[in-house]
């Protein structure tokens, strides 16, 4: 029972409203004008037919019944839809007399009544449309021949060519050219329709769809913006050997999306530009000049000047190795069992393969070392054996000889074989990526090495 009764409480909560608003509805609406007495004022019978005169000017009030009793009009009968229902309300307030309104009309529930509106409103805007026709067609016209004829003198005139860096930004150019000259001719289409007030609307609403379609390709526009700027930059040459935020190979191309790299493994890398423009990029070809650095470590006891005396004479007398800059050489650290020496040299990478030189340049310093009597010791590691003398290892140990280092070899350590000499370079990668630029013919290279390089 006491649920019941709650229930019945929340149903009355939920109907007040409708009740309230029913109520409101049917009151009458009170009017702002002055409530005149005596001989001035005017009849009712004056003021119901003024009010009928009125409603047989306007459609859809054919069945709306008006009565007035001492200046107060009440409304009945049925109207099309709440619009027509306060219109009505509207039409009654403006006639002189009226105290207040009671407007107890119905919406009309005939579906006929209700479309009939509908159907003259569609039949009057197709009779608008043919007749403005003619216009419409003139400026569809005029916005084709603006359109057109943008199109035309962007593909057509060179100019666009000679003031572009290249021709990925010329074709930047006529983009832009195209779009002005479609916007033009849509503003002159407008402008024909008398409709120049939707120019606002129009630049509006594209502006939004442009923003909201910059969020959606945000990162295929940014990459799109840092081709233009890689374009224009050219931070690098085609067969270049770089590195880029840790890939490394040579270039093949420079597209509209992204950069193109030859591995010395043979992989083609694909780098989006974006990632090449805000990245690091390391040119070791700009400079044909190329340092090359390794370490060797000696004995702790070694003379240490002519160790690296020693190992720089060696290097100074490969053929490869630049005289200008000079052969370097220092001591790096005190390792675990030897001395670490760093020594340097330089090579022209045009003439020299790189990696092929500092195996070269390492293979020798060691074999002069080694001929010249220097020890290059493995790390050795001081074991201790828990229980036994800290005087040091038996007797019968200790009296074990060291093993003896073989001697170094008198053979002819410069004999290489062919694949190994560092004046044979390798063009695998060069090949690959001219294979690679062969290949993307159709597609534009915006490497430009008649351009001046950043």
């Amino acid at each position: 029972m006491r649920k019941l009764s709650l229930l019945l409480f929340c149903a009355a909560l939920l109907a007040l409203p409708g009740l309230v608003s029913a109520q409101s509805a049917s009151e009458p609406v009170q009017t702002e004008s002055t409530i005149e007495v005596g001989t001035d004022a005017v009849s009712d019978a004056e003021i119901r037919g003024r009010i009928e005169r009125l409603l047989r000017e306007f459609s859809g009030y054919d069945k709306v019944r008006v009565s007035v009793s001492e200046g107060v009009v009440t409304l009945s009968g049925t109207v099309i839809d709440n619009t027509a229902k306060d219109q009505l309300t509207k039409i009654a307030d403006r006639v002189a007399g009226v105290v207040a309104i009671n407007n107890k009309t119905e919406l009309s529930a005939s579906l006929e009544e209700r479309l009939t509106p509908a159907a003259e409103r569609i039949a009057n805007r197709a009779r608008d449309l043919m007749a403005n026709a003619p216009i419409f067609l003139v400026a569809v016209a005029a916005f084709l021949v603006v359109a057109i004829g943008g199109w035309f003198l962007t593909s057509r005139l060179p100019v666009w060519d000679r003031i572009a860096p290249n021709r990925f930004i010329s074709d930047v150019y006529r983009a832009v050219a195209r779009i002005v000259f479609i916007v033009l001719g849509v503003v002159l289409a407008l402008d024909i329709l008398n409709a120049t007030a939707l120019i606002g609307a129009v630049l509006g609403a594209a502006g939004v769809v442009g923003l909201a379609l910059g969020f959606a390709v945000r990162d295929t526009v940014e990459n799109f913006i840092a081709s233009i700027l890689l374009s224009l930059r050219q931070p690098f040459r085609p067969d270049d050997f770089v590195d880029i935020q840790g890939d490394t190979g040579i270039v093949a191309r420079l597209t509209s999306r992204a950069t193109i790299l030859i591995s010395p493994e043979g992989n083609h890398i694909r780098i989006p530009n974006a990632t090449v423009y805000k990245g690091r990029i390391v040119n070791f070809t700009r400079d044909p000049h190329r340092r090359f650095d390794f370490e060797l470590g000696v004995d702790a006891d070694a003379d240490l000047a002519a160790a690296m005396a020693t190992a720089v004479a060696a290097l100074e007398g490969l053929s490869f190795v630049l005289n200008d800059p000079a052969v370097g050489a220092w001591v790096e650290k005190v390792g675990d069992s030897n001395v670490v020496l760093i020594f340097t040299g330089w090579v022209d990478q045009r003439k020299t393969s790189f990696p092929k030189a500092r195996g070269e340049a390492i293979r020798t310093a060691k074999t002069a070392l080694e001929s010249a009597g220097f020890g290059l010791p493995e790390p050795i590691y001081r074991v201790r054996l828990d229980g036994q003398a800290p005087g040091g290892p038996p007797h019968h140990e200790a009296a074990q000889e060291r093993p003896v280092r073989p001697a170094a070899s008198t053979a002819d350590e410069t004999a290489l074989p062919a694949a190994s000499d560092p004046a044979r370079k390798e063009h695998a990668q060069t090949e690959a990526a001219s294979r690679e630029r062969a290949l993307g013919e159709n597609e534009e290279n915006l490497l430009d090495p008649s351009q001046k390089a950043e």
